[in-house]
């Protein structure tokens, strides 16, 4: 039974110790001279990374802030490209930008600095058991102190188990006639919780004896003392078990074990008794009392000085001001970087190999897009019955990586996530392929003319299906431009049969939407279900002028010892001509400016052009919007889990909330490109004919060069009136 014993525990310890999960990162906050960030945001930043706010940023997680500028240290941190250590900055600010970046002891700039990624949360397929594992140079003097003070003064002296320890606390409790002390020692409890279960017994206390024994007898003082403070048990977050003191800290306080104070190290080690019983959030006054019992023992103990523990008894608990718990705060995220890890890793690995995953999780993107999402469907409950829900998603058009992700309106909450699981007909955000199709097919382009008129198609059911606008009108004919632009039904449904429902279909597809559709002319107005991850999939690659990249949120996955296992590089696939997708860019950059997206330029910033497209299902059940500027793409959904009537269509909702967003985003504007085998020329938004720019209603837009246009009559390019003859005119049409 020893030998057997014995053996257990060799096999643990020279092995991996402990089935650590892997620990998810955000994509670290970098900053440098010129970028858009405002002084407001870095100090939001890093609050919620734990920074700490002095007077002076003297040490590592502190940082001071003033009218303009905010001085920091840094945390070192091993990211997956080099070890950065600890950097004392100074960053000026100039409105919303970094007017410079300097070391704040020489005052020489510094071209980037990036802080420490926010821990997002952990993975454990499986294993509801959680710990950050800390080095013994990374454990700070006091905790060790305190836990020797509290839990066993006799630690470097017995041989696992105190005999004297067990006989004074057996005296006390049968003095007292109460159960006031234990006689374990730190190795007897590092034994239970590493090997052994809460069963109170004879049998397991023996056991509990001979194997603290026998690994005394293996590892040294040091060593056990350090296995302690990673595996003990402190505490629960719902159905994960925190263990070691690393992870607590994280937990309870925000910030490294190293970075704590005299006060929350005492916590912790108060909590080592009955982490329930004195849990600070579910019992303070329990904890406090604990908390200042421990100051004393070890002001008793002459670790601390009487005036030392006398002014921390004084403090609060010091918690943050909410727990830290990771991954509950970023579920949607989490749930994306779930499925693209599973592809590459077991589920043993993700739970046990202790992995550093990097993530392309931007926090400040996601704080936008909760805020937005969260205040939009409270400002639009004011319109229409409660009950609303939401999904978000912001990605990076280049780099094709998610940077937000918010699955409901309670973006913490972990259940079902909308967008990667709500799958609802998209309405008119299908019309962009119908139209792209029909480009590709060579027989439209942007003026080509399209007839909004009835449509009656008949079905197999023997009914005719006749779709009908939104406006329930009908304008006769128009160019595709403006088609697009004002989301007409029957333009859309014309062109779609005329070129094949097929070929749209096949749009879909190769634009990344990875499932079977069926090709029936309901299609051509959205009565196609996807999720808000798979459409923000299919604009991504409007965004990239036909170039599709899967969406990606993972970077780079270390291993224990930090050596690079897997980095995720960009997939590129020229699924469709360039110079057909920019059409269909600039009919979306003209629905923004005067089409159904036109309502979202008094929420943007002045200058900033963007492309988007709204959609709206039956009964206005649904509402969508997608959309992108030169560097970022979001996709909105909005309505009711039980699929009733949202009331409101893509303008009147998801857009409010995607211009919303956009406005607290840094941007830069979307930029056609146009030439080679397109030419830019102006026509009648009414007519489509080639117009002077300043003659008549127009609108610009590229055509394919070898394309000839009739030009308006009267208004043919050249020969167009001054803006100051317009004006005039325009003012003796308002006098009469």
């Amino acid at each position: 039974m020893v030998w057997q014993m014995d053996r257990a525990i060799t096999k643990a310890f020279e092995g991996r110790r402990w089935d650590v999960p892997a620990h998810v990162y955000a994509q670290p906050l970098e900053l440098y001279e010129g970028r858009q960030l405002g002084i407001g945001e870095l100090e939001a930043a890093l609050v919620q990374l734990g920074y700490r706010k002095r007077a002076k940023a003297d040490a590592p997680g502190t940082y001071a802030r003033s009218r303009a500028a905010i001085e920091l240290m840094s945390r070192p941190f091993r990211f997956w490209d080099e070890a950065q250590p600890a950097l004392d900055a100074f960053v000026r600010f100039d409105n919303d930008r970094i007017a410079s970046l300097q070391n704040a002891a020489r005052r020489v700039s510094v071209p980037i600095l990036r802080l420490d990624p926010l821990l997002v949360g952990s993975l454990f397929p499986g294993v509801v058991e959680d710990r950050l594992v800390t080095a013994p140079d990374e454990v700070p003097e006091l905790l060790r102190v305190s836990l020797l003070v509290v839990e066993d003064r006799r630690f470097f002296d017995h041989f696992g188990i105190d005999i004297r320890g067990i006989a004074r606390a057996a005296w006390v409790n049968i003095k007292t006639g109460q159960l006031r002390q234990g006689g374990s020692t730190l190795t007897q409890q590092l034994v239970k919780s590493y090997f052994l279960s809460n069963t109170r017994s004879l049998r397991r206390k023996f056991t509990e004896a001979i194997m603290a024994v026998l690994l005394e007898r293996r590892y040294g003082k040091d060593e056990l003392l350090n296995a302690y403070i990673n595996e003990i048990y402190l505490g629960q977050d719902g159905a994960r078990a925190l263990h070691g003191f690393a992870l607590a800290s994280r937990y309870h306080f925000g910030r490294p074990l190293g970075e704590l104070d005299i006060s929350q190290v005492a916590l912790l080690v108060a909590m080592v008794k009955g982490p329930g019983f004195y849990d600070p959030r579910r019992h303070p006054g329990r904890a406090l009392e604990r908390r200042n019992l421990v100051l004393a023992q070890l002001a008793q103990a002459g670790e601390i000085s009487a005036e030392t523990a006398a002014a921390e008894k004084k403090k609060g608990l010091g918690l943050a001001s909410k727990p830290v718990r990771g991954a509950s705060y970023y579920p949607a995220f989490m749930a994306l970087v779930r499925n693209q890890l599973a592809t590459d890793f077991d589920k043993a690995d993700l739970a046990q190999a202790g992995l550093q995953v990097f993530t392309s999780l931007d926090p400040l993107a996601q704080l936008r897009a909760e805020r937005a999402l969260s205040e939009g469907i409270a400002r639009l409950e004011k319109t229409v019955p409660p009950g609303l829900e939401g999904a978000l998603v912001v990605t990076s058009v280049n780099g094709a990586e998610v940077l937000a992700a918010v699955g409901g309106r309670d973006p913490a909450f972990d259940g079902f996530n909308r967008v990667q699981n709500a799958r609802r007909p998209i309405g008119s955000l299908i019309k962009p392929f119908v139209y792209l199709a029909g480009i590709e097919s060579g027989r439209y382009h942007l003026a080509s003319p399209v007839e909004d008129a009835p449509v009656s198609l008949p079905q197999e059911s023997g009914e005719d299906w006749a779709p009908q606008n939104y406006d329930k009108q009908f304008e006769g004919m128009m160019p595709l431009v403006r088609a697009l632009a004002e989301s007409r039904n029957l333009p859309a449904v014309r062109l779609g049969m005329a070129t094949g429902v097929e070929r749209v279909v096949s749009v879909l597809n190769k634009f990344g939407l990875d499932k079977n559709v069926s090709p029936f002319p309901s299609v051509l107005l959205g009565a196609v279900e996807m999720t808000p991850f798979e459409v923000a999939q299919l604009y991504n690659t409007f965004a990239n002028n036909g170039s599709k990249t899967p969406l990606n949120t993972v970077r780079f996955v270390l291993d224990e010892q930090s050596q690079p296992l897997n980095r995720y590089a960009l997939k590129l696939s020229q699924v469709s001509n360039p110079a057909d997708v920019v059409q269909i860019n600039a009919g979306l950059l003209t629905a923004m400016r005067r089409g159904t997206g036109k309502s979202a330029r008094s929420r943007l910033p002045v200058g900033l052009e963007v492309a988007g497209k709204t959609g709206t299902t039956d009964d206005l059940r649904d509402s969508w919007f997608a959309g992108f500027s030169g560097d970022r793409l979001a996709v909105v959904w909005v309505g009711r889990d039980d699929n009733a009537p949202a009331g409101l269509s893509g303008a009147a909702g998801a857009l409010t909330i995607w211009a919303d967003l956009f406005a607290r985003l840094p941007n830069k504007s979307l930029a056609l490109d146009i030439g080679g085998s397109l030419r830019a020329t102006w026509i009648n938004y009414q007519s489509g004919l080639e117009s002077d720019p300043d003659c008549g209603d127009t609108v610009p837009v590229p055509v394919p060069q070898e394309i000839s246009l009739v030009a308006e009559r009267g208004c043919e390019p050249g020969n167009g009136r001054g803006i100051g003859e317009r004006a005039l005119e325009w003012l003796k049409g308002k006098i009469g």
